[in-house]
Order: structure tokens, then C-alpha cells, then sequence
């Protein structure tokens, strides 16, 4: 048995890997050459081997293609926008350039029509042709990209790529009192909003900012911005924030859309910032209308939009789409025992919103008429007490003196009863109606009255003495009615 040192052991591998390199280059270089145009491995193209594969391919021997078949195949008529048979990459007219060879000015020459066509030849004459692109044909760029994708995927690709931008980032922070007694900053919460005027004016959710002692607003560009609360109005679970942009900066504006004309079943898309997700895009359908939803104990919001488009938190205050890419719903809350999206989810109608974003704008707070009455919400002890022939409604306890209630006809009630530390005057009206909605709590009149403005005169179905009586009432101010 032969024993090697360990340098001739090494000397050995080198010699090996160079030998194995040496056998690796002989096969391989024949065949590059080949694939850039060059002969055959083992000599010269046998001869007909071309002819006899042009005549596969529908083309006459010598490699000519005849008028109206494919290069890659017989058809009826040349695909449209492909260059046509026997150019490959090359200027009009001239014919298929080598594989890995360069027509003059690129790859690509303007054909007579203002088009780009042409493409690239392969071995044996075969032009693996482009599709044509117009001058300044963006959209055609992005037909060809979204090929691949069925209908509904280019919708929601479109729609995404259009207006994710108009959706912005919103972080607040609020004060907190230490062990010293001191005021100190933290981290509040975050949510959504929609840019909805290039000045810089931002839709999203009242309970995103509440509370907050700054505002900063992220755009998708990652550009931050102090925001400043314009307005709220806690009814609708609505507010607009403004940030100053700079002058060179073009805002993407999230265009309205109509809430009266949804279907259950419409496909609607949510863009949002779930758990600090950036732009974030959810599909899901309609999947109930009108519904009431109950967002404090004095408020309940009317004809919010239910969907199955996933919102998490964080969606709070973005922008329900429809396929159309228009805002239809503030994404507000969902329905949740474990505090993640089960698929129902629900959004304040965009309609409500636009009634009510001009006014936050001007006055910062919406203007709503009110019954300038003390009013008592029936309960079970009162009702028994006072022997009261309906068992729910609000119990006009006072009417403001010479108020317009007052001079409408409401009556007050004129017994005194006390209640813990509460004084109700027992024997007046009771209100059932308000504008031919039902009214069976204080949360009910909210909501009949949340679109009313001062002045406006509401129309009252009370129970009076065993009887209904209907009046018009005029309405006053919210403000100075329950002031």
C-alpha cells in the first residue's frame, strides 16, 4: 500500500478540478457557439434540416415565411399587434436579425405607424415577435402587465395601485398624570383616514382622534405631518383633520361615491391600516343594508353598511370602495368576541358624511335641531306610578317657557314625582313619533332628528289623554336646548 503526504493529496485535488473544468469547457463551448448564431456542434447545419423545419412551422423552404402564416405556426391571420413574419428584431423591412445581435437604435425600431414592433430572432430564423406599444401607451403597459390576472384581480390591482395613496396613516398622542402629579406624553392610538380634498383635509373616524393631545398624519410616501382636528361629530362617529402639505406635493383624493344605490351582494373593497399594516387591501361583498348600530349610550348611528370585508383594528376611519373605486363607507367598527375580524364589519354610509363634512369644515361641529323640552325616557316604576297607558316613549316632563315647543301645543306634564334626586312632572305628553320613525328611548330621538337642522319643523305623534294627537313642532338648536 502506497502512502501520499499530505501535499501530494492537495497537489492531486487541484489537478482533478482542473481536469474536470478542462472536460466541462469542451462540451460547453460548441454549444454557445451554436446559440449565438454560429454552426452546428460537430460541423455545418445539415442540409434541408432548416427547410424541413420552416415547412413544419407553415413556412416555404429557404425559411420565407408565406404571406398570412405565423412564424410560430399556420393562422388565419397574424395576431395583431406582432410584427410580422420575418422581422424579429429589426428595422421595418429588414429582415431577422442572429440571436443576440442588436438592430440599429436597441431592440425595438418604430415601425411606420408610430408603433413599436419587432422582437428578438432565434436559431433558425424564428422571430419571437413583441407586442406593439404605442407612443405614451401607459395603459397599454398596463393591460400587458395585468394579462396574467383574471377580471376581478385587475379590478382590485387597479383600484389599489390607483388610490391606495389617497389612504393615510393616522397616530395620535395623548397626556397621561405620572406618580409626580405631572402631565407626560404617550403613545395613543392609531387608525385610518381618507384624503378628501388636495388642501390637505383628511375623513376618518371621531374615536381614532378622541381624547388625543397631538395628531400625526403619514402618507404613503412615509412623509409625516402634525394634523390638526378641524371638527367632529360624535353622532355619526365622524371627524376631519387637515395637514398643511408642502406646495410641489399632488395629494391622491379618494372621490365620493353614492350609499343609496348599494345591493347586498356588491363587491366592495377596504383599504386600511390593520395593526399598524400600512395600506392594507381587503375584498368582501355588501352584506346587509340599513343597519342601526348603537356606538354610545346616547347615539345610535342609522344605515350603516355591513360587510365581510376583513377590518381589523386600525381599519378605523378608511375608506369602504366599491368595484369603482369610489368611497361608499367610513370603515368604523365590527362585531368581534375575540377582538380580530370574523367577517362582520360595519361602515357609516359616505352619504352621511358628505351631509355633514361641509359643515365640520366651516363650524367645526354639525348644527342639529332639537324639541326644546325636558324629556324622561319611560321606565317600569314610572309607568307604574303614574298608571301610564304605553309602556315606552319619552315623557314630556317641561317645556321651555314661550319656547317653540311650547307655542306649537307640546304639554308638560304638571305632578311632581321624585325620582333618586330627579324631579319628573308626571301628566304631560308622551312622544311615540318623530318625523313617522318610532321613538322608543333618547336613543331613538337622536337618531330621528340626527339629520335635522335648526329650524326645520319635525312632525310629533304624542299620547294625550288615552288618545293620539299629531303637531308640528319647530325645531331649535341642539346646543341651546340642552344647555
Amino acid at each position: 500500500m502506497r502512502f501520499y503526504s499530505r501535499g501530494q493529496l492537495a497537489l492531486l485535488s487541484v489537478l482533478s478540478s482542473l481536469a474536470t473544468g478542462l472536460l466541462l469547457l469542451g462540451i460547453g463551448l460548441p454549444v454557445l457557439l451554436w446559440r449565438l448564431g454560429g454552426p452546428a456542434p460537430g460541423g455545418a447545419e445539415p442540409e434541408g434540416s432548416r427547410q424541413d423545419a420552416a415547412a413544419q412551422m407553415g413556412a416555404a423552404p429557404g425559411g420565407a415565411v408565406p404571406e398570412g402564416a405565423s412564424p410560430m405556426g399556420p393562422l388565419s391571420e397574424p395576431p395583431a399587434g406582432w410584427a410580422a413574419p420575418g422581422g424579429g428584431a429589426s428595422a421595418p423591412g429588414a429582415g431577422a436579425l442572429p440571436f443576440g445581435s442588436l438592430p440599429p437604435g436597441g431592440l425595438e425600431a418604430p415601425a411606420e405607424d408610430g408603433a413599436f414592433g419587432g422582437g428578438l430572432a432565434a436559431p433558425g430564423g424564428r422571430a419571437w415577435a413583441a407586442p406593439a406599444l404605442g407612443f405614451g401607451g401607459l395603459e397599454g403597459l398596463q393591460a400587458q402587465r395585468l394579462r396574467p390576472f383574471s377580471e376581478s384581480e385587475r379590478s382590485n390591482i387597479e383600484i389599489y395601485e390607483r388610490l391606495n395613496a389617497g389612504v393615510v396613516n393616522i397616530t395620535t398622542q395623548t397626556m397621561a398624570i405620572n406618580w409626580f402629579l405631572e402631565p407626560v406624553p404617550q403613545a395613543g392610538g392609531s387608525g385610518s383616514g381618507s384624503i378628501i380634498d388636495p388642501r390637505g383635509y383628511v375623513l376618518t373616524n371621531n374615536h381614532v382622534i378622541a381624547n388625543a393631545h397631538r395628531v400625526f398624519i403619514t402618507l404613503a410616501c412615509g412623509s409625516q405631518f402634525d394634523g390638526t382636528v378641524v371638527g367632529t361629530d360624535p353622532e355619526n362617529d365622524l371627524a376631519v383633520l387637515r395637514f398643511e402639505p408642502p406646495h410641489c406635493m399632488s395629494l391622491q383624493v379618494i372621490p365620493y361615491g353614492d350609499s343609496s344605490s348599494l345591493r347586498v351582494g356588491q363587491k366592495v373593497l377596504a383599504i386600511g391600516n390593520p395593526f399598524a399594516l400600512e395600506r392594507t387591501l381587503t375584498v368582501g361583498i355588501v352584506s346587509g343594508l340599513g343597519r342601526p348600530i348603537r356606538i354610545s349610550r346616547r347615539h345610535v348611528v342609522r344605515d350603516m353598511i355591513q360587510t365581510d370585508a376583513s377590518i381589523n383594528p386600525g381599519n378605523s376611519g378608511g375608506p369602504l370602495l366599491d368595484s369603482q373605486g369610489r368611497m361608499i363607507g367610513i370603515n368604523t367598527m365590527i362585531y368581534s368576541p375575540t377582538g380580530g375580524s370574523v367577517g362582520i364589519g360595519f361602515a357609516v354610509p359616505v352619504n352621511t358624511a358628505r351631509r355633514v363634512v361641509s359643515e365640520l369644515i366651516q363650524y367645526g361641529r354639525v348644527r342639529r335641531g332639537w324639541i326644546d323640552a325636558s324629556m324622561v325616557q319611560l321606565f317600569p316604576a314610572l309607568v307604574r306610578h303614574a298608571d301610564l297607558p304605553v309602556s315606552q316613549g319619552l315623557l314630556v316632563s317641561r317645556t321651555h317657557r314661550n319656547g317653540l315647543a311650547e307655542r306649537a301645543g307640546l304639554r308638560q306634564g304638571s305632578v311632581p314625582v321624585r325620582h333618586g334626586r330627579s324631579v319628573i312632572y308626571v301628566g304631560g305628553d308622551i312622544i311615540t313619533s318623530v318625523n313617522g320613525a318610532e321613538v322608543r328611548s333618547l336613543a331613538d330621538l337622536f337618531a330621528a332628528l340626527e339629520s335635522s337642522r335648526p329650524g326645520d319643523v319635525a312632525r310629533l305623534v304624542v299620547i294625550r289623554g288615552g288618545g293620539s294627537v299629531a303637531i308640528d313642532v319647530p325645531l331649535a338648536s341642539r346646543e341651546e336646548a340642552l344647555d
